[in-house]
């Protein structure tokens, strides 16, 4: 043991031998220890605070001193701490060394870059007056939970067990570049602020073997993920992101979760985490000012943004663009309030509800492939189609094809004839003058064939109206005096609708004058319903 250490510094030192707690919140007294440095100690459960110097409030248990008014008590120096980790004395007897610290305030840069930390590492309600430097640093097991960092350098950081920063405070930010992580990142209830490069969590290229739990975290600045693996799930429930002066609150571009991303509500249920929340609990929505970048991402299991709020401003996205999932879930009760792209994304079902979208030109749908659709309640279709006119300001048939093919494999097949009659009118608007008024006249009479009964209707008015016009005219010449067969205007209207079939009239008679402009009309109009009902029938067959 150094020879130099104060009475905190040999509390500390005796308790990692013993691999015991060492409270320094506590005063010798309170712990039954001599009270050698005859110092006054901090109040203990059931006694009332120390009075803080110079009068006013008492300072709560295990509070940070104000500044000028550090506790020796209470007070190590870092390269004390950082001896016992990188070279520390052997444990006692039967024990197992451990540094476990509590209630402390660490004056110095405490720099163990590159080092090999053996013993396990626990810090609780510690503040430290200088940034903490773990570069390229191992270490079994480290967790630090309301303590007080101004931030925390950590690139390349290799832990084999777990990293827990509950309930911290880092108002300088969290560098985790490369790092790895053998077991869980606990980052619940976090509040951290932003470097100087804008970041809150710069952590590219991160490794976690099991979960990121970052529940209820508040952040300020951005949350770069970008190429991170984990093992397990990614939980940012009921956390809040700010970062509305800058282009992404989260980006995650090419991240893979191997299980589920949250980014839906949470409760306080401690520092470990949300969880599924009882009944009547208040929750805390995910929120996030600033946009959200997961292009590129694989999620094994979904993607769940539940009851979330995303405040979006300027060129800020909610940006999806080629994810690939399972499920996404996108469930809001107010749509966000920029564009939401989805491009190129590939989903297994999209469960959603209406007021999850923005309006026209805030969705951005191409190449998005998705196998099932569904809701938390029934979604009418002209919502639906309203929602593809939202996403193609300008024409574009592919969205319009996707949600008629999920709804034909669904059994929805009258619903998908509809989709398909929307992409057509939609591309109507992109034709010239001749051919919107064609269009129109497609539309009117058959519904570009997506509307069979209308064909029929329409052959049954012409039927009629041909055998009143030519039953109440002079039956018209035979072609052959010697051959004809009796004149029947029922008859021979039909024969002129019906393209194919011959009834033995149409080229029996000889017309004239008006006579024969009618039946050519009738003769043309004849054959586009009657394939507009034979297409119909056999899309109905091929259903069957």
């Amino acid at each position: 043991m150094p020879v130099d250490l104060t009475t905190a510094e040999r509390r500390m030192w005796d308790a990692y031998r013993r691999g015991e707690t060492c409270d320094l919140r506590l005063g010798p007294a309170e712990r039954g220890e001599p009270d050698t440095a005859a110092e006054p100690s901090d109040g203990a459960a059931g006694a009332l605070p120390r009075p803080r110097a110079g009068g006013g409030e008492p300072e709560a248990r295990g509070a940070r001193p104000a500044d000028g008014d550090a506790d020796p008590g209470r007070t190590v120096r870092a390269e004390v701490v950082a001896l016992l980790l990188l070279d520390g004395p052997p444990s006692e007897p039967g024990r197992v060394a451990a540094l476990k610290l509590t209630g402390a305030l660490v004056t110095g840069l405490l720099n163990l870059s590159g080092g090999h930390v053996q013993p396990y590492v626990e810090l609780r309600e510690c503040h430290f007056d200088h940034q903490l430097l773990f570069p390229a640093c191992h270490f079994t097991t480290v967790r630090m939970v309301r303590c007080e960092v101004p931030r925390i350098e950590a690139a390349r950081l290799n832990s084999e067990g777990d990293l827990h920063l509950p309930q911290c405070t880092v108002p300088g930010g969290i560098r985790l570049t490369d790092a790895h992580i053998g077991t869980d990142l606990v980052l619940n209830q976090l509040t951290v602020g932003q470097s100087r490069s804008g970041h809150s969590i710069a952590a590219d290229g991160l490794t976690v073997a099991q979960d990121v739990e970052a529940e209820l975290l508040e952040s300020t600045g951005e949350i770069s993920l970008r190429s991170a693996r984990i093992g397990g799930r990614l939980s940012l429930r009921g956390s809040a992101l700010h970062n509305p002066y800058g282009r992404y609150a989260l980006n995650a571009a090419r991240i893979t979760v191997e299980h589920t991303l949250y980014l839906s509500s949470g409760w306080f249920s401690g520092y470990l985490g949300g969880g599924t929340p009882p009944a009547g609990v208040h929750t805390q929505r995910f929120t996030s000012e600033g946009g959200i970048r997961l292009d590129d991402g694989r999620f094994g299991n979904a993607v769940i943004a539940d009851k979330a709020h995303f405040r979006l401003t300027g060129t800020q996205q909610l940006s999806l663009r080629r994810v690939q999932t399972p499920e996404l879930r996108l469930v809001l009760d107010e749509p966000p309030s920029g564009r939401v792209s989805l491009a190129g994304a590939r989903v297994g079902n999209l469960t959603d509800r209406p007021s999850s979208w923005p309006g026209r030109g805030g969705i951005d749908l191409a190449g998005f492939s998705y196998e099932s659709l569904s809701s938390p309640s029934p979604v009418p279709l002209d919502q639906r189609i309203a929602w593809l006119a939202d996403a193609t300001p300008e024409y574009n048939p592919e969205p319009y094809e996707t949600l008629a093919q999920v709804l034909r494999h669904g059994g929805e097949d009258s619903q998908a004839r509809e989709v398909l009659l929307a992409k057509q009118r939609r591309r109507r608007e992109t034709l010239p003058l001749a051919g919107m008024m064609w269009g129109w006249l497609q539309d009117v009479t058959v519904g570009y064939g997506y509307r069979p009964g209308r064909a029929a209707l329409w052959m049954a008015v012409l039927w009629a109206a041909g055998t009143l016009y030519f039953g109440l005219g002079h039956p018209p010449e035979p072609v052959d005096d010697r051959a004809w067969p009796h004149w029947n205007p029922a008859l021979f209207a039909l024969d002129l609708l019906l393209p194919v079939v011959d009834l033995g009239q149409s080229h029996a008679w000889r017309l004239g004058g008006a006579a024969q402009w009618v039946a050519a009309a009738m003769t043309m109009v004849g054959w586009v319903l009657a394939s507009t009902v034979v297409t119909g029938a056999s899309r109905l067959l091929r259903r069957g």
